[in-house]
């Protein structure tokens, strides 16, 4: 299973259930299952397939959570930019995974180098993106496949993009619920 079919079989066991939780805002399964799959079919009717790499560079937010599942939903993977890297940093990431689209906000704009990818601000063209079919993403995905890009520290000169696939992360996520249950 993918990351992201575990999230929506969750929504169908339970839609009304808290799925986020950020400051005064609640989303529900629902509500992030389905503001994820317009995104998911916003992005794949924008050429995002199967492992093609994302930017994602928002902070910690409900549409962080709805980017991330969006990208896997449209079988890409996901590279983590924090807003509060150095430009130069960022630059290297975008110029060395050579994403053609980035997902942002706003009040980052500024703060993101220049690049050559599409840019998309999770908040201000959200309108346009709520119009998508909300109908669930069926692109094909594999556990194999690859789900985001982490870059390491980078303190043996240049940072290093590790990629890590669904079955990795889902391996994890089930090692530490056995291991530390919540």
């Amino acid at each position: 299973r993918t990351i992201h079919q575990l999230v929506e079989q969750q929504a169908d066991r339970s839609p009304n259930a808290i799925a986020v939780v950020f400051e005064d805002q609640e989303l529900t399964y629902r509500e992030l299952n389905d503001r994820s799959n317009k995104l998911a079919n916003y992005l794949s009717m924008n050429g995002i397939g199967a492992e093609t790499m994302v930017g994602i560079f928002v902070e910690r937010s409900p549409e962080m959570v709805i980017g991330l599942l969006g990208i896997l939903k449209a079988g890409g993977a996901y590279v983590p930019m924090d807003p509060t890297y150095p430009r130069a940093r960022l630059a290297f990431m975008l110029e060395d995974t050579q994403t053609p689209t980035v997902l942002t906000q706003q009040r980052l704009l500024e703060h993101l180098p220049e690049t050559r990818a599409r840019v998309i601000c999770l908040d201000s063209d959200w309108q346009t993106i709520s119009n998508t079919d909300p109908a669930p993403q069926r692109a094909p995905a594999s556990a194999e496949q690859l789900a985001y890009v982490m870059y390491t520290s980078g303190s043996t000169g240049r940072p290093k993009g590790v990629m890590v696939n669904h079955a990795s992360v889902c391996n994890h996520l089930f090692w530490r619920r056995q291991r530390m249950p919540l």
